[in-house]
């Protein structure tokens, strides 16, 4: 026997959507170039801190900074991609496009 065919018209929504993770990347990437050039271009590790008396090193003032410029350029980020997918959304289109279905008679 011939393999029958069964199609029918379906209504499919297309829309764009934005990859969270390279948002996500992207924003940590920048914390962290925001980390090194606020490290590097403002020296004031030799002095004392006024809160807890202990000089940091340049590498600890990297860390904290990191801890706080990656954070932040993460949750940015992912805000980023978050409003992106909304507009996205509304440009969102609806087309008809024809399902086909092979059914072989075995």
């Amino acid at each position: 026997m011939s393999p029958t065919s069964d199609d029918h018209l379906e209504q499919v929504t297309v829309r764009r959507s934005p990859k969270y993770s390279v948002f996500l990347l992207l924003g940590g990437a920048v914390g962290l170039l925001v980390a090194m050039i606020l490290t590097f271009l403002f020296d004031g590790t030799t002095q004392e801190s006024p809160n807890t008396g202990l000089v940091y090193s340049q590498m600890q003032v990297f860390g904290f900074l990191l801890l706080i410029f990656v954070s932040v350029g993460v949750a940015l980020g992912g805000a980023i991609a978050l409003i992106l997918d909304r507009v996205y959304a509304r440009r969102a289109r609806t087309l008809q496009v024809e399902h086909e279905r092979i059914i072989s008679a075995d």
